[in-house]
């Protein structure tokens, strides 16, 4: 799931989803995977014929989750899911990633500045700076009682 979502503003939200079933094992199952994405964001069943561009951010976000779902991964890769979003969107947004990565079982590997948010999902993370690996937290509790995560994120 790209940073800044990445749509097809001209398309509606139902065909920015069905380019996202490119896989050969998820164009077998297209329909089941598109039902999926209905149920887990009914806001994009009710607007499915709305042009993806016209939506608001929150709207867009959903999407491009539901989008990168299409492709029935294992493995999700999200950039920077909080950008553009207001605080409460940014805590649906992750709640939604987590409670994909409880129930079906996905690993997500996550880059988010968000140290707050992030923390809530995660099961180990890492700090990178300036391109090198300054600490590895192999939990979320070891993440959280960093000093360097305290300094660079937190500002304490």
């Amino acid at each position: 799931m790209p940073e800044g979502r990445r749509l097809f503003p001209k398309l509606t939200v139902e065909e920015n989803l069905l380019l996202g079933a490119f896989r050969p094992t998820a164009r077998r199952d297209m329909g089941r995977n598109l039902d999926f994405c209905y149920e887990m964001f009914d806001r994009l069943k009710e607007r499915r014929r709305q042009l993806a561009g016209s939506m608001s951010g929150g709207e867009q976000q959903m999407l491009a989750l539901a989008r990168a779902l299409m492709s029935a991964p294992r493995i999700l890769l999200v950039d920077e899911p909080s950008v553009g979003l207001a605080p409460i969107l940014v805590s649906r947004t992750i709640d939604t990633i987590k409670a994909l990565k409880e129930k079906y079982h996905l690993t997500v590997l996550m880059a988010e500045q968000n140290f707050n948010q992030a923390i809530r999902i995660a099961d180990r993370g890492y700090v990178i700076v300036h391109g090198r690996i300054a600490f590895e937290g192999k939990s979320a509790a070891e993440l959280n009682n960093n000093d360097l995560i305290r300094k660079f994120y937190l500002g304490l």
